[in-house]
């Protein structure tokens, strides 16, 4: 579970700073449907890639650490997650999106699950293997 963990987020921080580099560097031409948006959503979306940038770090941080931080990744993930919810409100108030946008919220209300599940899976086997070093195993 703990490569599974590791990799998963390694990849997770790499595709964010990714995303969030190309945000910067193309404004609204990043975002399928706002190339015409306006200075103004042009402006905020290249300051929410660099945010991006900054949360891909993070995502970095937590996989070189040994070993991985669960309870990071589960506040990481949750963050995903709260972008999900994001965009199921503003489907509801707003209507459909951009096929694009549509994937997007699949994928960040499908992956925190299995983040939170890794976490949690990898923070039990390093519990019972601290309590088998101690000697606390079955008494």
């Amino acid at each position: 579970m703990g490569k599974a963990l590791r990799v998963l987020t390694l990849l997770m921080g790499w595709s964010c700073v990714a995303i969030g580099l190309f945000h910067v560097a193309l404004g609204n031409a990043a975002i399928p449907g706002a190339e015409s948006a306006g200075a103004t959503v042009d402006s905020w979306g290249r300051l929410m890639g660099a945010s991006f940038v900054g949360y891909g770090l993070a995502w970095l941080w937590a996989a070189r650490q040994r070993p991985v931080p669960a309870q990071g990744v589960r506040w990481l993930a949750g963050v995903f997650l709260l972008g999900g919810v994001g965009r199921l409100i503003s489907l509801a108030v707003h209507g459909e999106p951009h096929g694009f946008q549509i994937a997007l919220t699949v994928i960040e209300l499908a992956l925190p699950p299995v983040f939170f599940w890794l976490a949690d899976a990898e923070e039990r086997v390093l519990r019972d293997t601290a309590a088998g070093a101690s000697g606390t195993v079955g008494r």
